[in-house]
């Protein structure tokens, strides 16, 4: 009977989801919001970005399924790059050049894609500082620090014992952690059981990442052990909170099979309450087990222009029932996903999707329950708060589906409703509903400058929606997700800008310009690089064989390699171009592709060496050339490889000009 019931209730909840995409879809009203109302307030003048002038904010989006981080300026909505990080890019050689295949590797292997869904940028005191963005691999777990002097992936982390990487990689307010939380419960320790022993053989892992203040080096410092529920979403304290992390659970219920109604039958799941200071000290006191773990850790390190990959085999293990006072559970309706913590560090808003109210917790309330024990239950040895004595308040009925919750700063929460497609604005201290605007449609995410720090930005808004309908011109059965940015600076929200996005974002963090710029790097000076193979005069340009290994140490300049005319290369031969881009200017790369390369091309930046890794498999003479255009001679940027035969006895030389052959 609650089975049939349960299907009734999703069902009538999609039904009149879907009528408000479709009503929506159709125009919408005016007084609703619609594309007609908006103009009218020559909002085009509010997004409009002179030629020559800069956005005023930078804004990372994670790729979702493409595994990149794009980045747009706001509010004009222009993008301005692709980052790879967990997936190849042929744009940059990203995955495909000898210096970067490192960053791809797992305790699986090589493995070159994966599923990005959160961006997290670096705090200091709670205020984003601008010098690192994190974002989670969702499928091979994983966490990437990106370096946002470069806008480059510096670093990748696999992320041991765990399924899914989804509640991932939310920072504490100093950076001292970032945290994973496992999205699928596994055997613990990995081992061949039956999946029906779900709820006594799997468990669940959250996860603390350890940063280095100085380089950022990222290590797990330690994970703490759960009961086999899917822990979702993460966001850590601030302000009087600072040393708490708060997690959100759903399949309490402990299933493993179709989780779309056997892991909604609870009226209440959970938030887990990680007290991280308390992890500290019984680390410190050496409470917890090493237990045996592989995964990987990838550098890259900016003066070898090279990444490293380390293979590590062990981990350390707190388990709550060992240490009292480390976890606590706070009920939350129903089926939560994000959890929000406001600016003061005081509220803890868990967004129970399939809940007709959302609930709103108390730091202050959540404390005295603990020191009162005011527990409904334990479950593992981790007390259960009771529900009525944590609760600051419920935003009643405000929409269905809410999602993700940030804040202005101004003392107001944004909460999105997946549902009925819309964003609904309310007041922290009253838990009353202020405002809403439609989105179209069908948002997840939304995300405001600093909206999950200490200091928000209240001036821009932006939904992150999932379908896109009829927004922009049809370009066949797929199309790029929506975007859209919210004025929220007065007392209503207001629509300015539709813009198209990469892959599938779920979220997004934008930071004010001026706390980026002026630290981006413009090139890499020539005399600081240590690569192995770099060539850092034209006139050291050569080639060397080591048996079937052939090494071409080649420069460029605009508009010429050194050397550009190459012979003595034999099939079979195994052939490595060390490219260094001898420039030393702002915005000169210069890229190398090879006729029948079987990977990519080069795009090196000014001062920086890349290796191409080529091997012919017929005789002939091969072109290369410049892919990027650098000069009015740009076309002339090229330069051939004679193969010979395996069993030729020509000689190898290089030239450069009709001089006699270098040897």
């Amino acid at each position: 009977m609650k089975y049939h019931q349960l299907i009734k209730s999703i069902i009538a909840l999609a039904l009149l989801g879907a009528g408000s995409t479709i009503f929506i879809g159709c125009g919408g009203p005016p007084d609703m919001g619609g594309s007609s109302a908006a103009l009218a307030d020559d909002v085009a003048s509010q997004v409009y970005v002179p030629p020559g002038e800069y956005d005023e904010f930078y804004a990372f989006m994670s790729g979702g399924f493409s595994g990149q981080v794009s980045v747009y300026g706001l509010p004009s909505g222009r993008m301005l790059k692709v980052i790879p990080v967990f997936s190849l890019d042929a744009e940059k050689g990203y995955g495909f050049n000898e210096e970067t295949k490192p960053m791809l590797e797992t305790s699986h292997g090589f493995i070159p894609w994966d599923d990005s869904h959160h961006p997290e940028l670096s705090q200091t005191d709670g205020e984003t500082n601008g010098r690192w963005l994190f974002i989670n691999g969702n499928n091979t777990p994983r966490i990437a620090r990106i370096d946002l002097t470069t806008f480059e992936t510096a670093e990748i982390i696999e992320i041991p014992n765990s399924g899914g990487n989804h509640s991932s990689p939310f920072t504490t307010e100093n950076t001292e952690y970032v945290v994973a939380g496992t999205r699928f419960g596994v055997p613990y320790p990995q081992q061949d059981v039956s999946i029906d022993s779900y709820a006594e053989k799997f468990k669940g892992t959250l996860s603390f990442i350890s940063v280095d203040p100085e380089e950022g080096h990222m290590d797990v410092a330690f994970q703490v052990l759960l009961p086999a529920f899917n822990y979702d979403l993460a966001h850590s304290g601030k302000g009087k909170s600072h040393g708490w992390t708060f997690f959100t659970t759903y399949n309490t219920e402990e299933k493993s099979t179709l989780l779309e109604v056997n892991a909604s039958q609870n009226d209440k799941d959970f938030i887990a309450a990680i007290n991280w200071k308390k992890a500290e000290e019984y680390i410190k006191q050496g409470k917890y087990k090493e237990m045996p773990a592989k995964y990987a850790h990838n550098i890259y390190n900016e003066k070898t222009h090279t990444a490293t990959s380390e293979m590590k085999d062990k981990v350390k293990v707190l388990i709550p029932e060992e240490c009292p006072g480390l976890v606590y559970f706070l009920p939350t309706p129903k089926s939560p996903h994000g959890v929000d913590v406001d600016p003061s560090g005081e509220y803890i808003v868990g967004n129970g999707k399939l809940s007709a109210d959302m609930a709103v917790h108390s730091f202050t309330k959540i404390q005295e329950a603990i020191a009162n024990e005011s527990f409904e239950t334990t479950i593992d040895g981790i007390p259960v708060l009771k529900y009525d004595e944590i609760l600051a308040g419920i935003v009643e009925k405000p929409g269905l589906g809410p999602l993700h919750t940030e804040f202005d700063g101004k003392g107001n929460a944004y909460t999105t409703y997946f549902i009925s497609s819309e964003i609904v604005k309310w007041d922290i201290e009253t838990q009353q509903v202020l405002d809403r605007i439609p989105t179209y449609y069908s948002v997840g995410h939304l995300m405001i400058p600093g909206g999950d720090s200490r200091k928000p930005d209240g001036k821009y808004m932006v939904a992150l929606n999932k379908i896109t309908k009829d927004r922009y011109l049809p370009t066949g059965p797929e199309l790029n997700h929506s975007a859209q940015l919210y004025d929220i600076s007065g007392d209503k929200m207001k629509l300015l800008l539709d813009f198209p996005t990469i892959g599938e974002p779920h979220y997004a963090q934008a930071i004010a310009a001026d706390k980026v710029m002026p630290n981006s790097k413009k090139f890499y000076p020539i005399e600081e690089n240590e690569h192995p193979y770099r060539t850092v005069r034209e006139k050291d340009a050569r080639v060397e064989r080591e048996g079937k290994d052939v090494h071409i140490y080649m420069t460029s300049i605009r508009s010429h390699f050194a050397p550009d005319n190459i012979e003595g290369i034999k099939v079979g031969d195994r052939v490595y171009f060390h490219l260094t881009n001898l420039e030393q200017d702002w915005d000169v790369p210069h890229g190398l592709a090879v006729l029948g390369a079987q990977n990519a091309e080069l795009l090196v930046m000014p001062g920086q060496t890349e290796t191409l890794v080529w091997e012919p498999k017929a005789e002939g003479v091969y072109p290369f050339y410049c892919t990027d255009f650098c000069s009015a001679l740009h076309q002339e940027m090229q330069g051939y490889l004679r193969v010979s035969p395996a069993n030729s006895q020509v000689a190898l030389d290089w030239r450069l000009g009709y001089d006699e052959p270098v040897q």
